[in-house]
Formats: structure tokens, sequence, C-alpha cells
């Protein structure tokens, strides 16, 4: 009977006509009669048929029985194992894989193995199951090394996860700041936390960092809350005001105008003209008001001054005139002639006049 049921199965393997639960029921009946190894010779003739997602079953049912046969007797094969699933596993069944290959190496492995598959889990899922990874990740921490070793996960987590996932982080690690004593660290983290949570919807992390602050802070600490809450609020308002204008605007432009609301259409965009018209015209008086009243009342000033003074003297045109040709008249000036003392040229003197005196008898 046995005999005749694995050749049926392994006929069916070998026409290529099973199914996952096929093969898994194969091995099933294998492990029910002590064929422990001919069960796992099966799940791998099923992941070497079967590709993802049709795998998964077999996968996770063929490492579940692997562990529960041979526990940690055998664990480079069961890493072996996690690791050629892992391959190419997609990120909607990776969470399962990586949770059981985790617990592998807490009960059998080493705890620094069993930390290093958990941050590979925590990039590996879904981002919807991110945050629920750093969860069990922190977890698993804080009861192996203790909670101080989960600072760095709280900041990769902070890195990582989006904005709704780093807020509960962000209360998580502030706690956990508070419960060691480290006030300003906690504060810290709310501070950078507070930049992703707006006031008007996510009102329960504003109410947990003003208690925190009424239990452990100041005046000064309390005021600065206060101020860091208005800067996020203008923040959020500005956004929230720049796409309602923009998702105006794009309706308008899609929007189809009825035949009786063409006149009100074109009622509306004349009355914008001439609103804008008048904008520029005042503006262009402000702008003239803003250039020339100055210099005008300068002007007028100066005016005032020249009638109102009896003692200004006033030079007409010909005294100019008169002054301007005397000032350029040429003068003459009478040069005297005199002798040259023959001391200045000394010896020079006494031959020039002997050479006179010679050409003079010849």
């Amino acid at each position: 009977m046995l005999q005749t049921t694995k050749a049926v199965y392994n006929r069916i393997l070998d026409l290529g006509i099973a199914s996952p639960q096929v093969v898994i029921n194969f091995a099933m009946f294998l492990e029910e009669n002590n064929y422990f190894e001919d069960a796992f010779s099966v799940y791998e003739r099923g992941v070497s048929i079967f590709k993802w997602p049709n795998v998964f079953d077999i996968w996770n049912t063929y490492l579940s029985k692997f562990l529960e046969r041979y526990e940690g007797r055998k664990l480079e094969r069961a890493r072996d194992l996690f690791e050629q699933c892992l391959d190419g596993c997609p990120k909607k069944f990776a969470k399962n894989i990586y949770l059981l290959f985790a617990k592998m190496e807490e009960q059998y492995g080493m705890a620094r193995h069993a930390m290093a598959v958990y941050e590979r889990a925590t990039t590996a899922v879904l981002p919807d199951e991110q945050f629920e990874m750093f969860t069990i990740y922190v977890q698993r921490a804080a009861a192996i090394f203790g909670v101080t070793h989960t600072r760095q996960i709280y900041e990769k987590a902070i890195e990582v996860l989006p904005d709704s996932g780093v807020r509960k982080m962000c209360v998580r690690f502030a706690e956990l700041e508070r419960k060691l004593g480290e006030i300003d660290r906690a504060r810290a983290v709310f501070m950078h936390g507070s930049q992703l949570a707006d006031p008007r919807i996510h009102g329960d992390f504003w109410k947990q960092w003003q208690e925190f602050e009424v239990a452990h802070g100041n005046e000064d600490t309390y005021r600065e809350l206060l101020r860091i809450k208005r800067s996020v609020q203008a923040q959020y308002n500005t956004a929230v005001n720049y796409m309602s204008a923009q998702m105006l605007a794009a309706a308008g432009q899609t929007e189809q105008v009825p035949d009786g609301g063409a006149a009100d259409t074109m009622k509306a965009l004349e009355a914008k003209a001439v609103a804008i018209a008048e904008q520029a015209k005042a503006d262009a008086a402000a702008k003239n008001k803003l250039l020339f009243v100055r210099s005008s009342e300068k002007e007028i000033a100066d005016e005032a001054t020249r009638e109102e003074n009896p003692d200004e003297i006033v030079l007409g045109e010909d005294d100019d005139d008169e002054e301007d040709n005397a000032t350029h008249k040429p003068q003459v000036v009478e040069v005297t002639q005199q002798p040259v003392p023959s001391e200045v040229f000394g010896k020079l003197a006494a031959a020039a006049e002997a050479a006179a005196e010679a050409t003079e008898d010849g």
C-alpha cells in the first residue's frame, strides 16, 4: 500500500500535473510513515517546480517541519534553507518567513544573528507592515540586550517610516528617554516629531507633549512648545491654502460652463478687467506722486524766496559779457635788454673778444 501510494504521487510529479497542495499532502504522508528525509526531498522538488507566490505554502510548511524535526541540530542547513527561501521572496510574503527565521536564531542560534534578521526584515516587508516589524524589533532587542540598545532602532525607524509611523515612534522614543531620565533628549524627540504633526489633526501628539512639559518642563520650555505649535500650524495652513488654490484652479479649467452661464462668465471677466485697470491707474498716480511732489514743492519755495528777498543783486547779461571781455583781453609787457657782465662767461669771454678782434684786423 505504501509503495503504491508513493508511486502514484511520484508519477503525478513527473507528469507535471501536481499542485502545491498535492506536494504538501505527499510530504505529510511520508512524514506520517516516518520517512522524514523522503518528505524533505518532496518539499525540495515542490519548491523547484513552483514559483512565487504559489510556492509560499510549500516553503512555510517545509521550514516549519524542518525546525520541528531537527531543532538546532542542523542549524547551518536550516540557515541555508531560509536564505534560499528569501532569495526572490516578494515583500507580501516576507514577514512570516523573517519572523520564523529570527525565532530560530533566538532559540537555537545567536542573539546578534537574530537582531540582524529583524533589521533586514524592517526594510524587506511591505510599507504597511514596517511599523509592526520595528515594534517587534524593539521589543526583542529590549528583552535580549536591554532598553538602551533600542535607541539606534528608534532612530532608524524615524528615518525609514512614513509620517504616520514617525509620529507614533517619536512618542514611544520620547517615553523611553523620559524613563531613562534623559529629559532633554525626550524634548528633542518631541521637537523633531512636531514637524510632522498638524495640530488640527494630530492633537494627541501635542497633548502628550504638553503633559510632558507640565511634568518635567518650566515656563520657558512650555512657551517654546507653544511657539513651535504656532509655527507648525502656520506652515500647514500655508500648504493647505496653496493646495486648495491649485485644486480650485484645476477644477475651474476642467469645469464645463453651461449655456445660461456664458453671459455671467463674460460679465465676471469684464468686471475683473475694469478692476485691474483701476488698480493700474491708482498705482501710476501713487508712483507719480512719489516721484515729483518733493521737487515741485522745492521749486515753489525757491520762487517765493527769490520774490521776498529785496537785497538780491541781479546781474545783467551785458555786464557778464563785459566782465568776460575784460578778463580775456591780452596785456602788452615791455622787455628791456641789458648787457650780460663778462664775469659770467670767464675765460670764454676773453677768448671770444680776441677772436673778434683778429677777425676785424684781418
